[in-house]
């Protein structure tokens, strides 16, 4: 299983984005997750998955919103589990808290723990190669790769942004869309490598 912890980062300083993440995160994610993400401590979210594309997916829905420290907890869960993730228990919640902390001190601000500390340095290399690509891309980039949702050419997208078929494949190359869709594949597959329950 897979717990995933985010910190606000300067959080004294910046208006509370707890609620708001929380409403997106739900939105986006509340029947893929074992345990939906709920306010842990202070400006802090966590959340529980058993699949790894949906931690991926969280990962990279957090550094676009810009402003988390995002720790991913690779381990076993007690059981029976409980029906709030404040109540959870298990080596993936000890280790999630580990990773966020360790977030703080990376660029990146992303960090995996595990058992395994092998397998968990893998998959954050990997989780640090997609993060580092999404925190380059530029609001056009994020315009580009929006508008490919539900189309099925890159004409059609053009179209949606007013653009010419060259500007947006221009747009596409720049935003590492390619990149980005092997990235989150390779990082959700070391994942689950290290993935014990």
């Amino acid at each position: 299983m897979y717990v995933v912890t985010a910190d606000q980062q300067g959080s004294r300083k910046r208006p509370d984005a707890v609620p708001d993440t929380l409403a997106a995160l739900d939105s986006a994610y509340g029947d893929d997750l074992v345990l939906a993400f709920e306010r842990t401590a202070g400006d802090e979210v966590q959340g529980l998955a058993r699949d790894a594309d949906v931690v991926v997916r969280v990962v990279a829905d957090l550094v676009r919103r810009g402003g988390w420290s995002i720790g991913v907890g690779v381990g076993a869960v007690e059981s029976p589990l409980t029906h709030s993730v404040r109540a959870g228990r298990g080596a993936a919640f000890v280790h999630a808290r580990d990773a966020v902390e360790r977030a703080k001190q990376y660029p990146t601000a992303t960090a995996v723990a595990a058992d395994d500390a092998k397998s968990a340095e893998r998959a954050e290399t990997a989780l640090w190669l997609l993060v580092g690509l999404l925190q380059r891309r530029s609001e056009a980039g994020w315009e580009a790769v929006d508008a490919m949702r539900d189309v099925d050419r890159q004409a059609d997208a053009a179209a949606k942004l007013g653009i010419s078929p060259q500007a947006m494949s221009r747009r596409l190359r720049v935003a590492g869309w390619a990149e980005e869709k092997r990235g989150r594949a390779l990082a959700a597959w070391v994942l689950e490598q290290g993935d014990v329950a």
